[in-house]
């Protein structure tokens, strides 16, 4: 009868190596058993062929960085979208260069979430920096949103979306809004309190149908398809 044991103590032998070393190995999905990935130090094996990758380094698994394309819902529970995130639903032409890990779907803090019934670009991030800079500094990053309008825009109405709207007792900061077609306009604007754009295209004569966030930040949404993800490129920045 053949004894199974973890696979980090096959490997400490196997190449050899310390038991730490073994553990950063599989943790960094650099091992592979009977051809499969596995990433669990504390996996049990016996007979099967246990491979390190010949590229394997020891450097830490860097925090990532996920984009999401959230379908508009009326509910938006941040926990019920995070569990959409996982390798089946990683977009086919991610180009970041990043290999998946399981890591990856561990201790992601939600950030700039969106407001009911709006869809469009998410934040889920490992990296300390991008949630305080995404939370603390909200009131200052971009925000771009493509909103499906009905009605007749009043007189003057688009000069006022621009600059001249009151908003929960408080005058709204200049902000820019344009038409995209005949029902769509574009709003692109700093600090938005939920309910702002709605309130904003009431004021002028619009209801608002539908709302997607395309962009925070320097970062856009481009061709991230809904119920899709892809990984925040290395060098890029909100």
């Amino acid at each position: 009868m053949t004894t199974s044991i973890r696979l980090a103590k096959h490997l400490a032998k196997l190449i050899p190596c310390s038991r730490r070393e073994a553990d950063l190995y599989i943790m960094g999905g650099w091992v592979m058993v009977n051809g499969q990935v596995i990433e669990e130090p504390q996996f049990m094996v016996s007979q099967q062929k246990v491979e390190l990758h010949p590229e394997a380094n020891l450097n830490p698994v860097e925090p990532v960085t996920i984009l999401f394309h959230q379908l508009a819902s009326t509910d938006n529970d941040v926990t019920i979208t995070q569990k959409l995130i996982c390798a089946a639903t990683r977009a086919t032409d991610d180009c970041s260069g990043i290999r998946l890990l399981k890591q990856h779907f561990l201790q992601l803090t939600p950030c700039t979430p969106l407001e009911r019934n709006a869809g469009g670009i998410l934040v889920f991030t490992q990296d300390w920096r991008i949630a305080r800079k995404l939370t603390k500094n909200s009131a200052t990053i971009e925000q771009e949103y493509i909103v499906e309008v009905d009605g007749k825009l009043s007189p003057h109405g688009l000069k006022q979306l621009n600059h001249g709207i009151k908003f929960n007792g408080q005058s709204l900061p200049p902000i820019k809004v344009s038409w995209q077609n005949e029902t769509r306009l574009r709003f692109a604007l700093k600090g938005v309190i939920p309910g702002q754009i709605a309130h904003m295209c009431l004021t002028v004569g619009l209801t608002l149908l539908s709302m997607k966030r395309i962009r925070i930040g320097r970062i856009a949404m481009s061709k991230l398809q809904p119920g899709l993800w892809r990984y925040l490129k290395p060098l890029q920045r909100f």
